[in-house]
């Protein structure tokens, strides 16, 4: 029985379980002498059978209709394939799906085998198959004919022949390629369509049309497009492209284009601005490390980061930068811009904080503790050494610190996870989980879910007793904790080191600082929730914050759990954290 026959056969009986299943093994294990439509026909019943997602059907079905491809089909792979796409309009929605993926198969098969034979038939009839998709006659889309030339390498001298066999014919609606060729790209450009059109031009080696073509490609806000053409153009026209930009305040489009195109010669003052430009995104993000790594010693960015660092109020990442790079004279010579904002922060010993202590073996662990035991509300804040590579996990959460009024312990829990986990389990239940401990957050969820993610097998992290969250009693939309502490104490947080390596071991003093200061500015604002009846900015008739009512009570976070974590809230108004 023939592979039509068993198809038939089993669509007759109605069982589409053996309908797939001979779809799947008959179909791509020999196509000597399967008709086009016979091959496409079953192409569509094994995706329409197919039970996975449409992502994984295309590329299982690639695959198989590549393997295929070896069974050497009659005339050849690219011969059967070109004659394929010749019928494919016939099928509808699945038309340009499967076009798409047997030109795919086509190309992954011609990495292994090629037959010079079978390529030039396949050109000849490509060439026919795109004076029809031009003339209307096959239906196919616009970005599927442009794959389908290059993908049978069909050029200018291809098409004419195939014109000229057609005249031979009497067929006389053609008059030379380039006359056919020009004519459709000047349509597709007439509807916008300027990826097809540039991919054209470029294809066929035309380069007729220059500045005003690229300029129109702008106006319409086409870049792709308009960067495509430039590269096929080359220099003049990709400097002009690159002017375009800068006028237009694209300074990425314009610095992506300097440096792929080794423009950096010709556009220095345009270079650096970008670069500048850079430097300050990523030091308003804080990512003070990226910003220096980026300018790779380049003396002139270095001294624009310096200054960066002196308009934030970052003094002791001015001094870094100065000692590290000898800019000592420089900063000296050089006056402050006009308009430079200077920011007062928070300092700890304003905040008469008597020691910050450093936690990272047992008897430290079991003393601090002991104290924390006695404080009936702390200050909780975590960090973790960024990661800045896409797709890559996050690091370990490196330290906690736990404010009380009178000190600061910051624990190294990658150490102590390390040396005694069951010791630091049993010292943090006793705080995470006491319901005497009123524990202070901002945005606590954040935090709680990256401790459960790096220390999963440690009891501590998956259960919590009264946690407030500073960030829900305020709502505070802008300036995180940070602008917080501006609005209520009356100066922000310095943030320079909020990007840092938490992982180094020892930690500088700035690190140190920065990491305690968050623990112990939370503990301030709450006694200023407390004390005041009403925020500054209230004005008369405004109801007070009730933050009792944010305290949740319990709260367990399991690791890897898909449901969010159980929380109940505090009901009772009488507790006491006075």
């Amino acid at each position: 029985m023939g592979l039509e026959e068993r198809v038939a056969e089993s669509c007759i009986n109605g069982h589409k379980a053996d309908c797939a299943w001979t779809v799947s093994v008959h179909t791509f294990s020999d196509i000597t002498n399967i008709s086009p439509v016979v091959f496409l026909y079953l192409l569509k019943e094994c995706y329409i059978h197919g039970t996975c997602k449409a992502t994984r059907k295309f590329r299982a079905l690639q695959q198989q209709v590549s393997q295929a491809l070896c069974n050497s089909p009659e005339p050849g792979p690219a011969t059967f394939i070109v004659r394929c796409l010749n019928v494919l309009p016939i099928f509808g929605v699945y038309s340009e799906g499967f076009s798409h993926l047997i030109i795919s198969a086509l190309r992954r098969h011609q990495k292994t085998t090629v037959n010079s034979a079978d390529s030039t038939q396949a050109k000849e009839i490509a060439a026919y198959l795109f004076l029809d998709i031009t003339g209307g006659f096959v239906d196919h889309d616009e970005k599927l004919m442009v794959k389908i030339l290059e993908a049978f390498d069909v050029r200018l001298t291809d098409i004419e022949k195939a014109i000229t066999q057609l005249k031979a014919q009497n067929e006389h609606r053609f008059d030379t390629a380039k006359t056919v060729i020009e004519q459709y790209i000047f349509a597709m450009i007439d509807s916008q369509s300027y990826m097809t059109a540039v991919s054209l031009l470029e294809h066929f080696s035309i380069r007729q049309s220059g500045e005003s073509f690229l300029l129109k490609m702008i106006q319409n806000k086409e870049f792709k497009a308009a960067e495509k053409w430039a590269t096929f153009m080359g220099k003049p026209m990709l400097c002009l492209l690159v002017q375009q930009f800068v006028d237009r305040n694209m300074l990425k489009s314009a610095y992506d284009t300097i440096k792929k195109n080794d423009l950096q010669q010709d556009f220095p003052d345009v270079y650096h601005k970008c670069k500048e430009n850079l430097m300050k995104r990523l030091a308003e993000k804080a990512c003070w490390d990226i910003a220096e790594a980026k300018t790779k010693g380049d003396k002139r960015l270095l001294e624009y980061l310096v200054y960066l660092a002196m308009e934030a109020g970052y003094s002791e990442k001015v001094d870094e930068l100065c000692e590290r790079y000898s800019l000592e004279g420089f900063l000296k010579t050089r006056e402050p811009e006009a308009g430079f904002v200077h920011s007062r922060f928070l300092h700890l010993k304003e905040l008469v904080v008597e020691d910050i202590i450093w936690v990272d073996e047992v008897d430290g662990l079991h003393k601090a503790i002991c104290h924390i035991e006695g404080c009936k509300v702390v200050g909780i804040d975590c960090e973790w050494k960024p990661n800045y590579v896409k797709g890559c996990k996050m690091n370990k959460v490196s330290i906690m610190q736990i404010a009380s009024d009178e000190m600061v312990f910051i624990f190294d829990l990658i150490k102590l996870a390390e040396d005694v986990p069951d010791v630091l389990d049993s010292c943090l239940t006793r705080i995470l989980q006491s319901p005497g401990i009123l524990k202070l957050g901002y945005n606590f969820q954040c935090d709680i879910k990256q401790l459960a993610h790096s220390y999963g097998e440690l009891e501590c992290f998956k259960h919590y007793e009264m946690l407030l969250d500073i960030q829900n009693v305020f709502k505070e939309p802008k300036g995180g904790l940070s602008g917080l502490a501006e609005k209520i104490l009356g100066a922000g947080l310095n943030k320079t080191r909020r990007n840092s390596n938490w992982e180094q071991r020892p930690l500088s003093q700035n690190q140190l600082e920065y990491a305690a200061l968050d623990a112990v500015v939370l503990l301030q604002i709450f006694h200023h929730v407390r004390s005041c009846s009403q925020p500054t900015d209230v004005s008369e008739g405004h109801d007070k914050i009730e933050w009792k009512s944010y305290i949740v009570s319990h709260m367990d976070n399991p690791k890897k759990s898909k449901k969010r974590p159980t929380i109940k809230k505090e009901t009772e108004s009488g507790a006491n954290y006075h």
